[in-house]
């Protein structure tokens, strides 16, 4: 009878999945970084040396580099598989866009150090939230559940609304904080009404699942699963400044930190078509029919406006910022294939676009000064004579975001145009060349600024701009990186190529 009553009082046995950590080791380094840390700046506050911070920073990101690099060894070995009852996915995808963002955060740290001391932002504050959003971001990256996307989509965005409002000393960034908060929240919930509609469809949230529900069943009435995908098509295209959903990107690349910009234009865009893809072309690749020309008004509509808009610009980060959305256009174009080829193309464009858009805000710092103010076309006036080094620096990020031949910029535009031709979207790809002619007209402003016009034309004689060895050691990284890709584009389009995602069935 004791015995009896003792099993019924028992609680039941909870089925907890198993979990493959060492699939999970990038995302544990920087999650574990952050924390770390947070507590050695707290206890040892006054023992630690001048730049720590972005040092540590830095050594967390290479850290988790390493540890894709023993991930895509073991996938190389073994093959993609899945974990957490199926929840992630442990294929090259996310390995590749993992050390993607790291990327992006060791050339943001770099850019940021000698600016948070200059800001009187001291503190580990600013690294950690850059290391949390982009656990958020591999989040995205690895998710093969909805679930999990939204809740990676959370954590870097919530993460990058305080980067965007860090600059205290400026209302512009709590304005720019304040729209990307309300904005995305507005996103978020689209994204989770889209979640859904989806699990309402097909009766789970899992990828894998939906894939394999899709492809065994055919649905009768298929209008809730068509709301589900335009919803989860919104909340992903407000992440990545697509048009119509662009308005908040050029008030927050304006008024946030400039280095908090180059951190969050290339890891906050790359998990956002992470999930894009792995979402879309991969589970979904069966209704392309449907979506694709959502897709394609998208990528229109982005690269039409991004362009045209940026051009009457004479703010550079407002320019910048319009700029960017142009960029998303043309790596639409590579999702709209819905193809393996274009999905390679995109996973090349963003590697290539991470380090571009680093190296770019990362000299709109230096040049910004003292609280960001200096970002007019006038204020780059005179600037090869003043720092001839950072001018030519410049120059070559410029045309590379132009698509000029021998950069890293021509190879993915080239490799996105050419996957929109093999789809047969003949008119997207004219398009997209033709604002690509606009677009250099932007970039060439800048360096006629730089290169042709006098000091003496400047609203006020500017002081020599002060390159902090950190800043121009993240921005030769990026100029190394994009001149290397322009001659050697192979290194980086082979690993591209072998890193399309697969669905992976879920055991049991």
């Amino acid at each position: 009878m004791i015995t009896l009553l003792a099993q019924l009082d028992a609680p039941d046995p909870v089925d907890t999945p198993d979990i493959a950590w060492s699939a999970l080791l990038p995302l544990v380094v920087l999650t574990v970084g952050a924390v770390l840390l947070i507590l050695l700046s707290s206890l040892l506050k006054d023992r630690l040396f001048k730049g720590f911070n972005a040092a540590f920073t830095c050594v967390t990101a290479g850290a988790a580099i390493g540890a894709a690099v023993y991930l895509w060894q073991r996938i190389g070995d073994e093959g993609p598989s899945t974990t957490a009852a199926g929840a992630v996915a442990v294929d090259g995808f996310g390995v590749f866009l993992t050390v993607v963002i790291c990327v992006s955060v060791i050339l943001a740290a770099l850019v940021s150090d000698h600016y948070v001391c200059r800001e009187e932002l001291d503190g580990p504050e600013y690294f950690v939230l850059m290391l949390l959003s982009a656990a958020g971001g591999v989040t995205m990256a690895i998710a093969n559940d909805l679930i999990v996307v939204f809740l990676g989509l959370e954590v870097l965005s919530i993460a990058a609304y305080v980067l965007a409002a860090m600059q205290r000393h400026r209302a512009e960034s709590q304005e720019a904080g304040l729209k990307y908060f309300v904005l995305g929240a507005f996103s978020s919930a689209f994204f989770l009404y889209g979640i859904a509609f989806v699990y309402g469809a097909t009766g789970s949230t899992n990828l894998s699942k939906i894939g394999t529900f899709l492809a065994e069943n055919t649905l009768l009435d298929d209008g809730v699963l068509f709301l589900g995908l335009v919803l989860l098509l919104v909340g992903l295209g407000f992440k990545v400044a697509a048009v119509p959903f662009h308005q908040w990107s050029p008030d927050v690349y304006q008024g946030s930190p400039s280095p908090a910009v180059a951190y969050m234009a290339g890891a906050v865009k790359v998990a956002a078509f992470a999930a894009l893809l792995r979402i879309f072309v991969v589970t979904f690749d069966q209704w392309a029919v449907d979506w694709q020309p959502i897709v394609y008004v998208l990528a229109v509509l982005s690269l039409i406006v991004g362009a045209v808009l940026a051009a009457v610009q004479t703010d550079v980060k407002r320019m910048m910022a319009y700029s960017s959305i142009n960029h998303a256009g043309f790596i639409l174009l590579g999702v709209q294939a819905a193809s393996a080829e274009g999905t390679a193309a995109v996973l090349f464009y963003v590697g290539t676009y991470a380090a571009i858009v680093a190296g770019t805000f990362g000299i709109i710092t230096i040049v910004a000064g003292s609280r960001d103010t200096r970002t007019t076309l006038d204020d780059y006036r005179g600037l090869s004579v003043r720092r001839p080094v950072l001018a030519l620096a410049f120059t070559v990020l410029l045309l590379a975001q132009a698509g000029v031949p021998l950069t890293a910029g021509f190879f993915a535009k080239f490799e996105v145009i050419l996957a929109a031709v093999d789809a047969h979207s003949y008119w997207l790809a004219v398009v997209a060349m033709l604002t690509a002619v606009i677009s250099a007209f932007v970039y060439l402003r800048v360096v006629v600024a730089m290169y042709m016009s006098d000091e003496d034309e400047a609203t006020e004689a500017p002081a020599k701009e002060v390159v902090p060895w950190t800043a121009g050691l993240g921005i030769g990284l990026a100029v190394f990186a994009t001149l290397l890709l322009g001659i050697l584009p192979w290194i980086l389009l082979d690993v591209a190529a072998k890193a399309v995602p697969v669905l992976v069935a879920v055991p049991g």
